[in-house]
């Protein structure tokens, strides 16, 4: 019976990692998240220094590369379908309202090009709200709210990543469906500001929910590159830390991992205007690679999770938010 235990598989769902922000870049790299019971992985199509003409070309290059055992869905229906059969659902996020330029129409055009989940502002102050570097938090703007509610109507997560600590909780306070963080750790753990509050984390469970933890060093407090696995173990803390907070239900993982580093670096050397020393002090990022994120359901039956909320938090929460706001469209 035991061995049959640490056999058991269940379906990742991966809310969020990146390939390069290029129209030609190849969704190749994605196959390392491949796994028995199947993946669902949300891939970024842009963030603050993209607008509409360049995250569409992105996501236009994504889609047509998928067929075979990389999947695009469309339907929540789809992605089971997909995870049956050992392959990988494909969906979209945006890192920031700016790919939108400024009309909020272009909701449901990212929509049908797969984006099913899109956080208002990255890291600095917009037109929808503040960033986590801001020093003045404002919180969500009038836009931001229309914003929320076009997402709500649309059937697309609202999501906190990289969000100020105000915004995040006027995002809660905002939405009629539950929201994300969909690659987000605790401040708790490691005071570091993009990663949130107590606060933050519990108003997100009280919308229905769910925190994806990454494994960015920087976020972890864990980047020397020989602490690989420190930075995992680092990862499997932050999930202990969320489910004693808000409880297993809450609680996923969205890796935030990067198939290509110097795509990464190039993007903070060129756009400074969008980080801080934040996320340079500590050295080039290190991130936990997909290869050791398939091991986390291994490592949290280790730290004596049962079954049921290692499945919950290795896909089982998001899918079940996924189901509650895609269903929504139509």
């Amino acid at each position: 019976m035991e061995a049959a235990v640490a056999n058991q598989t269940y379906p990742l769902w991966e809310q969020h990692c990146c390939l390069p922000l290029q129209p030609t870049a190849s969704i190749a790299g994605l196959r390392r998240y491949r796994r028995p019971a199947g993946s669902y992985l949300s891939v970024n199509v842009g963030y603050a220094a993209q607008g509409k003409a360049e995250s569409t070309a992105i996501a236009e290059n994504f889609r047509s590369q998928a067929g075979g055992d990389i999947e695009l869905v469309t339907e929540f229906g789809d992605v089971d379908a997909v995870r049956d059969a050992g392959g990988l659902a494909l969906a979209f996020d945006l890192e920031d309202s700016a790919p939108l330029d400024g009309d909020l129409s272009n909701v449901a055009h990212f929509y049908e090009l797969g984006v099913r989940s899109l956080l208002p502002t990255y890291n600095r102050a917009n037109a929808a709200g503040c960033g986590c570097l801001d020093t003045d938090d404002t919180g969500l703007t009038r836009y931001g709210r229309d914003l929320v509610r076009e997402m709500n109507s649309v059937g697309m997560m609202v999501d906190g990543s990289h969000c100020s600590t105000r915004t995040g909780l006027d995002l809660s306070a905002s939405t009629e469906r539950p929201m994300i963080y969909s690659h987000s750790n605790l401040r708790r753990l490691w005071d570091h500001p993009r990663n949130i509050t107590d606060d933050q984390a519990r108003a997100c469970a009280d919308s229905g929910g769910v925190i994806g933890i990454n494994g960015v060093g920087i976020f972890l407090g864990v980047n020397a590159p020989e602490d690989e696995e420190q930075r995992l173990s680092a990862m499997a803390d932050h999930i202990e830390a969320a489910v004693d907070l808000v409880e297993v239900d809450h609680v996923g993982i969205g890796s935030d991992y990067s198939f290509d580093a110097e795509d990464c670096f190039a993007e903070i050397a060129s756009h400074a205007d969008s980080f801080s020393a934040a996320y340079t002090a500590w050295g080039p990022l290190q991130w936990v690679p997909p290869e050791d994120v398939l091991t986390l359901d291994r490592i949290l039956r280790d730290r004596g999770f049962d079954e049921a909320s290692i499945e919950a938090v290795y896909g089982g929460n998001l899918a079940r938010v996924a189901a509650a706001v895609w269903a929504t469209r139509g």
